[in-house]
Formats: C-alpha cells, sequence, structure tokens
C-alpha cells in the first residue's frame, strides 16, 4: 500500500473530526463494549463571546488527551463542554463596543442592554465551539451547555435559596472595592495592586501630625486613632475630644485608642475615613462611631467637599493641599519619588478602587451550617486535609491551605447587567425579604402588600460557576431524562490554570459539599501559563501573541498539541515559540514517512494483522526494539496516571524518532532482504506501528486516526473501529 507523499493535515482535520461526531462516541452511552467505570471531566467554560487564545488551546490538549487515554483504557469517558457568560468580562467588552459606537449602557434600558449582549454572545458562541472543533475535543456536544441555559440558572436559584434558608446568605452594608468606572462592587480576588509612587502629605491635625497619600478623603474625618500602647500618647485618653482647625474650619475630633494604630508608620497616630477605608471602617464598627460618605460612586468629591464638590480626585488634590497649606496646615509634602506604595486597581480597567459602602450580599465562609456540618471553608479545608480532593501539586495545595486561613466572608452580588439576577424582591412596607426564584411574587407575603422592588444587582460569575460540576450535569438531566449525576459524579479530575485555583476551584469545592455533600471531583490538575520563548506574559501589546487558529492552519492541530504538551510539568508556565510547533510538524511527518516506508514493506503477504498482535524476535534487533516497545508501553501508562503527559510524550517521541525510526527501521532494510527474517520483520513492524500509533493517539489524534484508517481501508488489521475507541497497549 502506498500513501501520499505528504500528510496534509488541512485536507485530513475537518473529515476526520466530522467522521468521530458523527460515529457517537464522544457520548459516553454509545461507546462500543462493557464499560463499567466511569471516568469525566467537566470543561472549564470559555467565554461564549470571545476568541480562542493559546491558554484555551493548552487546557484543551490536557483535557483531551487525558479524555482519550481513558477511552482507550475502556472507561464510559464524558467530557462535558460548555460556554460561559462570564458576567462582568463580558460586560466590559460590550461596553467598549457601545463606546466605539458613540453609545453608553447608562443610556439604555436594562433590558435593552441585556438584550444587545444576549445577541451578541449568541452569535459569538459558535466561534468558540468551532474553536474547541479545531483543537481536537472529543467532547460530548450533545450534552453542551451555556451558564444562561434555564436548567443551569434554575440549580442556581436552588443553591441561593438554600443558602438564605440556612442563614449562610445575607445582604450586609459593608465595605466593599468599587470601580467608579464600571460602577459596580469586586470580590479581593477581581482587584490587582499595582505599585504607584505618590506625594505624601504631612498635616497638622491639632496637636498631632498625620500623614496621608490621599488628603481628597479628610474632609469628613473627626476621629483621631493612637496605639493605646504608644507611650508618647499616654497623656490623651479614649473619648478625649479636641478642638482644632481642619479643611473647611474648627471642627471637634475624637481620640479613639485602638491597636490597628502602626506605631512605626509615620507619626504614629493618623485619621479615618471608614466610609473609603476597609482598615478605617473595621475601627470605626469595633468603636460605633459615625461614619459619613466623602467620594460618590463617580469618584467625585460630595457637598461636605464645599467649594471641591463634584471635583474628580486628580483634580481636587492639589487645590485641598493648597487651601491646607494657606491655612497652615500643611508641615511637609514629600516629592522626592521615595513614597511607593501599592494600589489597589481594577483588574479590568486599572481605575483606583475607591472603598465604598454599598449594600450587597455575601456569603458567610467560617459560619457552621445549620445541619451540624462545618463551615464551607472547613469542609474545604477538610477535604484537601484527608485528601478526598488531591491537588497536584504539593505547592499549589499549600497555596490552597494558606488562602483558606484569612478567608473572608465573599460578596457575591455584581452591580451590573449582564448574567444571573439575583431572585430577591423587598417589601417596601415591612421590608420583608423575599426570595422569588420563579419571579412570580405579586404581592408580600408578610403584609399583602404589593409594594415590591426588585433586587437590581446580578451574581458574582464564580457563583453560579463555582456550582458547574454538579449544575451541568443536574441541567442535563432536566433537559434529557438522564441520570448523569448518579453516574458521572463526582468527577474524576478538574484540569485549570493555577491562576484560578481560589476564584474557582475552592469555591467549587465548598459550594459541592454544600449542595452535595460529596467532593465535587477527586483531583485538581493545575497547568501553568503559557507565555513567549523568553518567558514573558503574551500581550497584544508585547506583539508576541501566538494565535492557536492561526498556528494550525500553518502547522496543524497535532503539532501544536504536542509542542505544548511537551515541556507541560504540572503547574509550570510554558515558554512556546513558533520554532517548537514547526519542530512538531517534522514530527509528524516524520510518523507519516515512517507509516509510509512500513506499508509500503508490507503489502498482501503481511496482511490480516490484528491491533493486538505481538510477533517473537529472531534477531537481536528484533528482541531489542520489542522490549523497549514494552518499556515504553509501561513507562507511558505510568506517566498519564500520574499526570505526567510531558514525560510520556517525551519518551514515545525519542522512542519513535530514535529507536524505531533511526535504529530498527534501518535495521529492518536489511532483514527485508533475508527470506528468513522477511515475514516476522513486517509483522513487527506492524506491530510496533500499531502500538506506536495507539501511544501517540491522545496527543496527536488527527495524524494518528488518518493513518489507521488507511490501514484499515487497506486491510491490515482485523479490528475496523476508530482507533479512538481501540485499547490502549498492554
Amino acid at each position: 500500500m502506498e500513501l501520499e507523499k505528504n500528510y496534509d493535515h488541512a485536507k485530513a482535520e475537518e473529515k476526520i473530526y466530522k467522521m468521530w461526531e458523527e460515529s457517537g462516541f464522544f457520548n459516553p452511552d454509545n461507546l462500543p463494549g462493557e464499560r463499567k467505570e466511569s471516568y469525566t471531566i467537566i470543561m472549564p467554560p470559555p467565554n461564549a463571546n470571545a476568541p480562542m487564545h493559546v491558554g484555551h488551546a493548552l487546557f484543551v490538549t490536557i483535557e483531551d488527551i487525558l479524555i482519550r487515554y481513558h477511552r482507550m483504557q475502556g472507561k464510559k469517558t464524558l467530557w462535558q463542554p460548555g460556554t460561559d457568560h462570564a458576567g462582568f468580562e463580558t460586560q466590559v467588552v460590550y461596553e467598549k463596543k457601545l463606546d466605539k459606537e458613540g453609545r453608553s449602557r447608562f443610556k439604555m434600558s436594562r433590558e435593552e442592554f441585556y438584550k444587545e449582549v444576549w445577541d451578541f454572545v449568541q452569535s459569538n458562541k459558535h466561534i468558540t465551539e468551532n474553536s474547541l472543533r479545531r483543537l481536537g475535543a472529543s467532547c460530548d456536544w450533545e450534552r453542551n451547555i451555556f451558564t444562561l441555559d434555564s436548567e443551569i440558572v434554575k440549580v442556581v436559584y436552588q443553591t441561593f435559596k438554600k443558602m438564605h434558608e440556612d442563614g449562610l446568605v445575607y445582604r450586609s452594608g459593608r465595605i466593599c472595592n468599587w470601580c467608579s468606572k464600571h460602577q459596580t462592587g469586586l470580590a479581593d480576588l477581581e482587584t490587582k495592586y499595582e505599585e504607584r509612587i505618590d506625594t505624601f502629605y504631612y498635616f497638622k491635625y491639632g496637636p498631632f501630625t498625620i500623614g496621608t497619600a490621599r488628603p481628597e478623603t479628610k474632609f469628613g474625618d473627626k476621629y483621631v486613632v493612637m496605639n493605646p500602647n504608644d507611650k508618647r500618647y499616654e497623656q490623651y485618653h479614649h473619648g478625649d475630644i479636641l478642638d482644632l482647625e481642619w479643611i473647611n474650619g474648627p471642627i471637634k475630633a475624637t481620640v479613639i485608642k485602638d491597636e490597628a494604630a502602626d506605631m512605626e508608620f509615620g507619626t504614629g497616630v493618623m485619621t479615618i475615613t471608614p466610609w473609603h477605608d476597609p482598615v478605617d471602617f473595621e475601627i470605626a464598627q469595633r468603636h460605633k462611631l459615625d461614619i459619613q460618605q466623602i467620594i460618590d460612586t463617580r469618584g467625585k468629591l460630595l457637598p461636605i467637599a464645599e467649594e471641591f464638590a463634584g471635583m474628580k480626585i486628580a483634580e481636587a488634590r492639589p487645590k485641598i493641599v493648597e487651601k491646607l497649606k494657606a491655612k497652615g496646615l500643611l508641615v511637609e509634602e514629600k516629592t522626592d519619588s521615595n513614597y511607593k506604595h501599592n494600589i489597589q486597581t481594577c483588574y479590568k480597567c486599572s481605575t483606583v478602587i475607591e472603598p465604598q459602602i454599598i449594600p450587597q450580599w455575601y456569603i458567610a465562609m467560617t459560619k457552621p451550617l445549620p445541619d451540624g456540618r462545618p463551615s464551607l471553608r472547613d469542609m474545604a479545608v477538610k477535604a484537601i486535609e484527608n485528601k478526598d480532593v488531591e491537588i497536584i501539586t504539593e505547592r499549589f495545595e499549600k497555596t490552597f491551605m494558606h488562602w483558606m486561613e484569612n478567608l473572608r466572608d465573599w460578596p457575591i452580588s455584581r452591580q451590573i447587567w449582564w448574567g444571573i439576577p439575583i431572585p430577591v424582591k423587598y417589601c417596601d412596607d415591612c421590608k420583608e425579604v423575599i426570595i422569588d426564584t420563579e419571579d412570580a411574587v405579586t404581592q408580600c407575603p408578610q403584609c399583602k402588600s404589593p409594594a415590591l422592588t426588585k433586587d437590581p444587582d446580578t451574581f458574582d460569575t464564580w457563583f453560579s460557576s463555582g456550582q458547574w460540576p454538579y449544575a451541568t450535569l443536574m441541567a442535563n438531566d432536566a433537559k434529557r431524562g438522564t441520570k448523569d449525576i448518579e453516574q458521572f459524579f463526582p468527577t474524576q479530575i478538574m484540569e485549570t490554570g493555577w491562576d484560578i485555583i481560589f476564584f474557582w476551584v475552592a469555591r467549587m469545592i465548598m459550594l459541592s459539599y454544600y449542595r452535595m455533600d460529596k467532593p465535587p471531583f477527586k483531583k485538581v490538575f493545575l497547568h501553568g501559563l503559557v507565555r513567549d520563548k523568553d518567558r514573558q506574559k503574551m500581550s497584544k501589546s508585547k506583539g508576541n501573541v501566538i494565535d492557536p487558529l492561526g498556528i494550525i492552519d500553518t502547522y496543524g492541530t497535532d503539532a501544536l498539541r504536542f509542542a505544548l504538551i511537551f515541556s507541560t510539568a504540572a503547574g509550570n508556565d510554558i515558554p512556546l515559540a513558533e520554532d517548537k510547533i514547526k519542530g512538531m510538524k517534522h514530527f509528524a511527518n516524520k510518523l507519516w514517512n515512517i507509516s509510509r516506508y512500513i506499508l509500503m514493506s508490507t503489502e498482501v503477504d503481511s496482511k490480516r494483522q490484528t491491533a493486538d498482535s505481538k510477533p517473537e524476535g529472531n534477531t537481536e534487533e528484533d528482541k531489542e526494539i520489542l522490549a523497549k516497545l514494552e518499556t515504553l508501553i509501561k513507562s507511558s501508562t505510568e506517566h498519564m496516571e500520574n499526570f505526567r503527559l510531558h514525560e510520556a510524550s517525551q519518551d514515545i517521541y525519542q522512542f519513535t524518532w530514535r529507536e524505531f525510526a533511526d535504529v530498527y527501521i534501518e535495521a529492518s532494510k536489511i532483514q527485508l532482504q533475508d527470506e528468513n527474517l522477511k515475514e516476522n520483520t513486517k509483522k513487527i513492524l506492524l506491530h510496533i506501528l500499531i502500538q506506536n500509533l495507539k501511544l501517540l493517539h491522545p496527543f496527536m489524534p488527527f495524524v494518528t486516526e488518518e493513518l489507521w484508517g488507511k490501514m484499515r481501508e487497506a486491510g491490515i488489521l482485523k479490528n475496523d473501529a476508530l482507533l479512538m475507541v481501540n485499547n490502549w497497549p498492554k
């Protein structure tokens, strides 16, 4: 049999993927043979509106390798796909689009905005799904789901209602991270810190000197705080009232003694602005102090600032300093660039976070459950300690546990319009809080008043995606009448990037134990970030972004996949250069040429091999290559079972190119001339090729399936099944 001279990936890949889909084998219910053990991966849902980047290509490659391997191991494999509405992320993208069009969501009704974003996401959703297909994802498209599907929303609402009944969800006017650009509160994890150099000011505050980089917050300062252990100020007592001159005239200031005052910073004395600083807020809460807003949600000063009211911070700051200077209250102004500090900013737009006291819904993370179970945090910690959930690797486990120690209650409401609305109504008359998951309540069940106000907020997208493992299975059961939650939960592994271990992984564990009393998965495999060849983060501004679909067009999916996995130890960042991908294209061509030589050399009289035939070796070369193949099968299997995918790929690569092509195939050319060795040599060549294709299939599925198909067409294999459902080598 003669193959084409070169492997044409562009011609083969679309044809092969269509064949896989039409076979029905992506659906675990259709897999051949008796498969008693299930193996499930719930796909981390990529944003429905965003184009695929190389990070997506990495997670798809890793998960597809695991699914294909376990499918070949005879397991009932489900890879559950889905896409994410991505709440705040998508709203930011769409608001940029509106901005370019000269429009704003603030000049639209909520319903108009939501419909436009819905249409935008639906029109782009297929792009994401087709990209997954091009990457070779053997996921079950019959079970494909979207995070805003009604069945998913129903599960999310059930969880929220149960948490409210259990006293784990509450609404509180606490201080939150506020983005004045996007007009929403953000969780701590949705902010980032940037080192900046600012002018630092020292002002006279009665008998004290206070330091600040933010004089614009000081209009409402009427409490002066010092550490009770600071001997410099022992003559002042908690509750003392002092008369002093301040920004807008005389005020009365109260002395507060609190250990939050850092004796080593500045003069050890500070004034507090509880509305706009979390530390100050906590001091005010402890001592039951008055709280006053100075800056509005748009980042402008309020009337308390008198002549500065309505000004943005950047404009007002120098003018406020000038006023204090004119009053003789400016002690020192450090402008020599030696005050560096970390500024908290919005992770999407880098706007400086302006803390605000705004009512938000919170989940209590450390409160024991009313049914006697420990808190959400403690259940997750116990799961890791008992190895009910194992994090690969140990360093991430330590990071996880450290984060859990300092866990604060989780704000799950966002002041955005795109996402799952919070199903709450408030009675304007008796102030009753009504959980209305069906949006059917028209009067207060307590006082019968029809005066109801809908909660305007939307769930944090991580609250819904934190329920993804069980919600997807439950939702599909509701849609399809199946029992997936019984068959496939808990899942075997959650594979995702290390950078969202707290955003997502921790919350999935907590919510799963709360709702299902089980872990959502048994293992967590955290991959690293894909970087350029110089280990720099990829970004459009640097011009070092690799477009996975463009790479596929040039070099083929298999080359990209193999290049990504070749150096991917769990949790390590991956340097990726086009030369590396090009090298793996050469490897795919090498495999094609190896197969071409063998099939041309073993025509007709070597037909009727089965995929599991094991010939004996006659020569030393025969025995050596068969022994090395056996070693390779054992090592590859062990690596795969222990998530050392990079080591398995390296071993298979070395065997294929060096041991098989460079050594044995060269020896076979002589043996095929010997009538006594010829037939057995042909059997060995075919046997090794067959096993080689099986070992490589999870990594390079397209070229291996194409070669397998050529062998089936030629009648060389008795086994007529697709390679994707053949047995892994034993």
